[in-house]
């Protein structure tokens, strides 16, 4: 697969060097579609062309990186955002933007193959069917890519840039979000905590429970694991509600 990238850089300097890093880039490859110093121009070639991937650097002249991410993540089809900045300290914020990866000046060819990767996922993901795309998960593990049926997870949890899905038999490491999730697969999982996504059919009781960090709460206990999950107390009627349900 070759993916198609668009540059984005007021510096020609920084946009060069990351054409001579793209082009040592393999599985995927990808090829420089268009090159952009500010948002307006990118976004006039995001609106006459079609690209994978941006590749977007944040400080630069007019609207930053950070708001064009912004006005991507509402479009249809947009492609996937990989920050490439000098700047570490805007991190946050990028995943936030649900950025697929966040790379820091100078790049390194590994760390650009790696975000390439995550990028590639997303684009197979996209070409899956319908139904296959809410039937399985694509994980990657251990330089595999494994199909995770869906039925088979138990939670998805937030845990720094990644996202823990677990099975009754074990865990894996998903690069997603967790808001991508909620929308995607809202009718299995349901929202217990800011960072956490439970089955439903799973669920098995609410239980009262200590928590070293917000003390007195609830937790739900799910079939096939130990492991406890807290209920935060918005979410505590949904939970309850859901457990009736089923």
């Amino acid at each position: 697969m070759t993916l198609h990238v668009l540059v984005v850089d007021d510096e020609p300097l920084a946009r060069s060097r990351l054409r001579t890093v793209l082009a040592g880039c393999t599985a995927p490859a990808a090829v420089v579609g268009a090159e952009a110093a500010n948002a307006v121009q990118a976004m006039d070639m995001l609106r006459r062309h079609r690209f994978d991937a941006v590749l977007l650097d944040i400080h630069m002249p007019g609207a930053d990186g950070l708001a064009l991410a912004r006005a991507l993540r509402d479009g249809l089809d947009a492609p996937a955002v990989v920050f490439v900045t000098a700047h570490a300290e805007h991190a946050v914020s990028a995943f936030e933007l649900e950025a697929v990866d966040y790379l820091t000046k100078p790049v390194r060819l590994e760390r650009l193959q790696a975000a390439l990767q995550k990028v590639e996922r997303q684009v197979h993901a996209r070409g899956l069917p319908a139904g296959a795309q809410a039937d399985v998960l694509l994980i990657q593990d251990r330089g595999r890519t494994e199909r995770v049926p869906l039925t088979e997870v138990l939670y998805f949890k937030a845990e720094l840039k990644y996202i823990t899905v677990r099975t009754a038999s074990r865990s894996y490491i998903l690069d997603a979000a967790l808001s991508e999730l909620e929308d995607r697969h809202a009718a299995q999982f349901l929202r217990v905590h800011r960072n956490a996504l439970v089955a439903r059919h799973a669920m098995r009781a609410l239980e009262k429970h200590y928590d070293a960090e917000e003390g007195e709460g609830w937790a739900v206990r799910l079939n096939g694991i130990d492991e406890l999950l807290a209920v935060s107390r918005r979410q505590l009627s949904a939970v309850r509600e859901a457990l009736a349900a089923w």
